[in-house]
């Protein structure tokens, strides 16, 4: 599973939550009832995988020996096309995917100690908003 394999080479400390069955439920049941999702081929095979809605980015991974191809910002942007305003979490120790984040525009907006997560990691939530398209008059002067 891309989610597994990129997130245990990026954070290998994190301990294993679920089951394959049981995230495989979890993607069934809510992810694909919920969200648009969408996977990135390379030669064949699950390369990434995005899920988003409702203003969230709820699931992005890219496997690790492709990370750096496009892969990331492809599913991004196809979220960022969808959505005017995006937040998204991600773990404080994974600085690969802090930096993807900021680099694409989004800002930290709130930090935690992890105390609300699964996982018990200290997390970061980051925000985008698309900026409004400038409006201009037809009755505008030139100075």
């Amino acid at each position: 599973m891309v989610r597994r394999n990129a997130l245990w080479r990026a954070l290998p400390h994190l301990r294993d939550r679920h089951t394959v069955e049981e995230d495989e439920a979890y993607w069934r049941t809510h992810l694909l009832a919920e969200c648009v999702v969408l996977g990135a081929f390379l030669d064949g095979r699950l390369a990434g995988v995005i899920a988003y809605g409702n203003g969230w980015i709820e699931q992005l991974y890219v496997l690790p020996d492709v990370q750096g191809a496009g892969i990331g910002t492809r599913l991004l942007s196809l979220a960022m096309n969808d959505m005017d305003d995006i937040r998204v979490w991600t773990f404080q120790q994974n600085r690969r995917a802090r930096a993807f984040y900021k680099s694409r525009g989004f800002s930290p907006v709130k930090e935690t100690d992890g105390s609300g997560n699964e996982e018990n990691e200290p997390d970061v939530l980051y925000h985008w908003r698309r900026l409004p398209e400038p409006v201009y008059s037809a009755d505008a002067r030139h100075r």
